[in-house]
This record gives structure tokens, C-alpha cells and sequence, in this order.
């Protein structure tokens, strides 16, 4: 159904573990795509993971990060850990730069059950699917919306399908309007002849290392609109003053005040998630928790908000 896209950072990571048991409970399968060359982040999220019964899908050959030029040690660590376990399976991403021969030889080399193909800028989707054939092969296959369209996406047709957009516009924190439209593909991707859909929730596809100092607090919120047709939109709660990256304690305090705010007006459509809770206690408290901190209860919230919308259909 739902497969969330992490490019495994740590605030990211300890959100998937936070939320093990909703992402089991929910049915949902993160999909993870390692960026730090230590692994002990990804093995305690993938640990949570199987201990909660949940699914995850692990990149091998990440595009971003410190494993970029190559995940062996990602290879080593599933087929130590994970060999025979059905709920963690390995991605292989195909990208732009990947050959068909590279493409097969990597799919066919891939010892590990359940492999699921990640199609992100591949171009030879025709003579890919004449290769895999009927064969075992992926147990799935994950469509990047920016990179696939419906003419390469047609030619897998036969095995379980994913359409993974990207509704969170990135921009500078003080550049956001108060809302954004964020995504329809919950309610639509069985319209468009997918099994499942997922997004890079309130974080995007666009990967960085790590940003400046913060000019703007900003905290971003998504939910759903029944009067719209069930259509999500992300609240954008952004501090004041802006002028320069001190006090960022007080800029935090100034976007939850607007958020509060928000809540108690009754009309926000904001799920009272955990991450709601937490936020609502931070208010009563005074405390800045850090921006990862606030990432990460971000990036809980959207799962919840999401868990709740299916749990009410």
C-alpha cells in the first residue's frame, strides 16, 4: 500500500524505529536508502522493523551518500542479518547511468529473496522487462514519478507496482506560502494502475549533505482535506523573524506559536498524531528540542496522518 522513501539519515531513522509498530500495523513498507557509512542507525530502524512484523525494502547501491561508489558492506549486512527473511528485502536502484547489461548482471548477482527494482532515470524499460522474463526475478517494482512516465512503466505490467511522487516542494524556509498542496496518489493510484504509492513524506527527493545555519524555523505539517476530495496539503508554520541564523530557539518558539495556534482554531484538519502531542507539550514547556528533533516529529506525523486516513476507509 504505503512505501515512505528515507534516505536514512538519523533523525529519519529514529522516526522509522519510533514508529515500528504503526508502520507494521498499517501495512506499510518504508523504503530506505542508506547515506551514512555506519549502519548502526539502519540496523536498529531494521531491527524495530522486524521485531514490530513490519516489511522494509533496503537499498543496496545507493545514488546518494557514502555509499554511493558502491554498498557492499549494505550486500554483506542483509545476507548476514536478513537471509531468508522475507519482511527485509534488498532494492536495486537503476538510475540514469545504469547499463541493461549492468542492470541484469546486478539483478541476477543479487542472491537475496524478494529483490524489489527502484526505476529512477533508467531508459531501456523494454529490453529490461524481455530480460527478466518470466523468471523470478524482483518481487516488485518501484517507479520514481520524476523519472518514469506511463510508456516505461506499462512494460511491467506483470508484477506488482509502486509509484513513488514527490510532494514536498524545497525551497528556503521564509520563501513558503502557509500551505501547499502535497499529494493526491493516496486516494489515485489505483486510477493510474498502481499497487501502492509512496512519497519522500516532509522531506523531498532532493538529497543534501547537511544545510547552513537557519535563517527561518520552519515546522511542516501535512494533512487531509475531506472537502477536497481527500487531497493532502502541508501546512508550512515558519518563524518571524528571519533576518539572520541566531536564536533559533526563539524562532522555533514563534512557528509553534502559529501552529498552537492552528490546533486549537478546530478547523486545522490536523490529526492529533503523537508527533501533535509532542509539539503541544514542547508549547507547554517552552523547549526547543533541536531541528532535527523537529524533523523527525515531522516526518511522524505525515505516517500517522496517513495511518489514520486508511484506518478510515
Amino acid at each position: 500500500m504505503y512505501y515512505p522513501y528515507f534516505r536514512g539519515k538519523q533523525f529519519e531513522l529514529i522516526a522509522i524505529r519510533e514508529s515500528a509498530t504503526l508502520i507494521a500495523e498499517s501495512g506499510f513498507v518504508p523504503i530506505i536508502e542508506p547515506v551514512r557509512e555506519s549502519l548502526g542507525g539502519l540496523e536498529k530502524a531494521l531491527s524495530a522493523l522486524a521485531k514490530a512484523g513490519a516489511q522494509a525494502v533496503v537499498v543496496i547501491n545507493p545514488r546518494y551518500g557514502d555509499h554511493r561508489e558502491g554498498g557492499d558492506n549494505i550486500t554483506a549486512f542483509l545476507e548476514r542479518d536478513y537471509r531468508g527473511n522475507d519482511a527485509i528485502r534488498p532494492g536495486i536502484l537503476l538510475t540514469s547511468e545504469t547499463s541493461i547489461t549492468e542492470a541484469v548482471a546486478r539483478i541476477r548477482d543479487t542472491q537475496l529473496s524478494g529483490t524489489s527494482l527502484i526505476h529512477s532515470g533508467f531508459t531501456e524499460s523494454r529490453s529490461l522487462a524481455e530480460a527478466l522474463g518470466t523468471s523470478e526475478g524482483p518481487h516488485r517494482n518501484i517507479f520514481l514519478d520524476a523519472h518514469t512516465n506511463m510508456l516505461y512503466r506499462r512494460h511491467f505490467q506483470e508484477r506488482p507496482r509502486v509509484l513513488i511522487g514527490d510532494g514536498f516542494l524545497q525551497m528556503k524556509n521564509s520563501a513558503y506560502q502557509p500551505i501547499d498542496a502535497f499529494s493526491d496518489l493516496h486516494v489515485t493510484y489505483i486510477d493510474r494502475g498502481m499497487d501502492g504509492y509512496g512519497d519522500f513524506l516532509t522531506v523531498g527527493d532532493n538529497y543534501s549533505e547537511g544545510g547552513g545555519p537557519a535563517y527561518a524555523v520552519a515546522i511542516h505539517l501535512t494533512f487531509i482535506d475531506p472537502e477536497q476530495d481527500n487531497a493532502m496539503f502541508v501546512y508550512h508554520f515558519i518563524s518571524d523573524t528571519n533576518d539572520t541564523p541566531t536564536d533559533p530557539a526563539g524562532k522555533f518558539a514563534q512557528a509553534l506559536e502559529k501552529l498552537i495556534s492552528a490546533l486549537n482554531s478546530g478547523q486545522s484538519n490536523l490529526v492529533e498524531s503523537s508527533a501533535v502531542a509532542e509539539f503541544r507539550d514542547l508549547y507547554s514547556r517552552g523547549h526547543f528540542p533541536g531541528l532535527g528533533y523537529v524533523k523527525k516529529l515531522s516526518i511522524k506525523h505525515h505516517l500517522e496522518t496517513l495511518s489514520d486516513y486508511h484506518a478510515r476507509l
